[in-house]
């Protein structure tokens, strides 16, 4: 399927970065990048620093869903008072549930079932099949990260989905807040506000990541900076050239501020993290497309981009088999690297027939249906 013209192809550029980041924590956490030849080549710190802060990858696409979320709403409805809400959460579902009703409809059984790394015993626990009912009702209505803070680290698939909690949560706060301040000035107080009671939530949990990490307020600040970086992009241009040197300026902070990592800078580092994030966001908003090397140099981020909702629903299932089948003991020095391929192989092959045979489909299906009932 060919991709819209109004697609903004530096978006899709640091989106694929940061399903990439998600791609190699969790591939690390499986199986170990240090004891592998890139252990020869990239120091400790570096290695170390590249691979096990993936969290900071989740904290990128808060802020890209919160400015790709306003600016469409933005695009299509001009203000805060005209917008759609039936129609924004018809767009939002068509989009969101049939990949991860198709993810679910893999995980539970083989869960069920009792197969490794799909049953609820990844933390040592042993949980009876009927929990998949409340885990995966906890994913459909969003609040599967208020359970992880009560259950711990319970399913080794499922887990990952906390991320979708909190998205959906401002999915549908949006519209209503929307509809209720109908102007753009309250919802840069209420984007405001997120942006300050972030640092404060973490600091009041930083001894456990699942609340600094995973929680609502812990998130709703990233989130916010996409907003308001849309409301932004809405009333202001940069020129080409500044706009460059604001790209590759918020670019080198993003890498610093991801390698020094998230350990010690639990209270600001997902801060800083979002504004960068932002700030390149801004400067892409309105940039021209990459000139032909640009483009060919980052046409496999980019990809991953385009792709990245299927990807980070099925690269976890990708791993929980692929660890079925070799153990991070018996996966040989010589080895990893190749596998680390093979998994973003496998990844990619899953999330394309995905995205080409089920959300495409059920995506334009949904809408279209709904176009016809409101012309009827």
């Amino acid at each position: 399927m060919s991709i819209p013209s109004s697609r903004n192809d530096r978006v899709d550029l640091i989106r694929g970065v940061a399903v990439l980041c998600v791609l190699v924590l969790h591939f690390t956490l499986a199986f170990g990048l240090k004891n592998s030849p890139l252990g020869k080549f990239v120091p400790e710190w570096l290695l170390r620093g590249l691979t096990l802060n993936g969290n900071y990858g989740v904290t990128m696409f808060f802020v890209v869903s919160g400015f790709l979320i306003t600016s469409i709403s933005l695009k299509r409805w001009g203000q805060p008072r005209t917008l759609d809400a039936r129609a924004f959460y018809v767009f939002r579902f068509a989009r969101i549930m049939p990949p991860l009703l198709l993810a679910l409809a893999v995980i539970v059984p083989l869960g069920c079932l009792g197969i490794p790394f799909f049953s609820n015993s990844d933390n040592g626990k042993s949980l009876p099949p009927s929990y998949f009912i409340i885990a995966a009702g906890s994913v459909l209505t969003f609040w599967h990260n208020v359970l992880m803070q009560s259950a711990g680290y319970f399913n080794y698939c499922l887990n990952i989905y906390w991320s979708l909690s909190v998205e959906e949560v401002f999915y549908l706060a949006m519209p209503l807040l929307c509809l209720i301040l109908r102007r753009v000035w309250p919802l840069v107080v209420v984007c405001g506000a997120a942006i300050v009671v972030g640092p404060f939530y973490r600091r009041a949990h930083v001894d456990n990541e699942i609340f600094f990490m995973y929680g609502y307020l812990a998130c709703f600040d990233a989130i916010a900076m996409g907003c308001l970086t849309a409301l932004l992009a809405q009333k202001f241009t940069l020129g080409d050239r500044v706009a460059q040197i604001v790209r590759v300026v918020c670019g080198i902070a993003l890498a610093v501020l991801y390698v020094r990592g998230i350990d010690g800078h639990e209270v600001f580092g997902f801060t800083f993290i979002a504004l960068s994030v932002a700030g390149y966001l801004f400067a892409s908003a309105h940039a021209p497309a990459p000139g032909p090397l640009a483009e060919k140099a980052t046409r496999p981020l980019r990809w991953l981009g385009r792709h990245s909702y299927e990807i980070y629903l099925f690269h976890i299932i990708v791993l929980a088999g692929m660890r079925n089948y070799v153990t991070k003991a018996t996966l040989s020095y010589g080895w990893r690297l190749p596998y680390f391929a093979l998994f973003l192989f496998l990844t990619a092959i899953v999330a394309w027939a995905v995205a080409r045979y089920v959300s495409e489909p059920m995506n334009a299906a949904i809408r279209n249906r709904f176009a016809r009932r409101n012309a009827g």
